[in-house]
């Protein structure tokens, strides 16, 4: 066989296979995507006290005796308080009186009670006597 037929078959059987590799190429690809789902954020409104709810509060905790929490730090409402400090659940009876602040935790900072949403870590009041 000379160089020329060899070439000649040779592209023979290699032609087809480019042309079907370009034609491969050249289809049209449709992607179909899931919808895309929205979450909707729900701000809560300020906690909202009476003056006769926060009296309940305050003096119903204050006779719980817990440990006050670390009396140099000054907390105020939207701060967030440190994961190390403590914090405890509302006592029943409160919650009972003041179901508004069930989910929150607590804590004692010189002798304020400091309402805290445990999800958050954020101050969300402050009650004092």
């Amino acid at each position: 066989m000379t160089h020329f037929r060899q070439t000649a078959i040779l592209a023979t059987i290699v032609a087809p296979l480019i042309v079907g590799a370009t034609t491969a190429n050249a289809q049209t690809t449709v992607i179909t995507r899931e919808p895309v789902q929205t979450q909707t954020i729900v701000t809560e409104q300020p906690l909202q006290l009476t003056p006769v709810q926060r009296r309940t509060i305050y003096r119903t905790i204050v006779q719980e005796r817990v440990q006050p929490a670390q009396p140099t730090v000054e907390y105020r409402v939207g701060m967030r308080v440190p994961q190390t400090a403590r914090l405890y659940t509302v006592p029943e009876t409160v919650a009972v009186e003041v179901p508004a602040i069930k989910t929150y935790k607590y804590m004692m900072v010189n002798n304020r009670v400091v309402l805290v949403d445990p999800a958050t870590s954020e101050v969300v009041d402050e009650i004092i006597d």
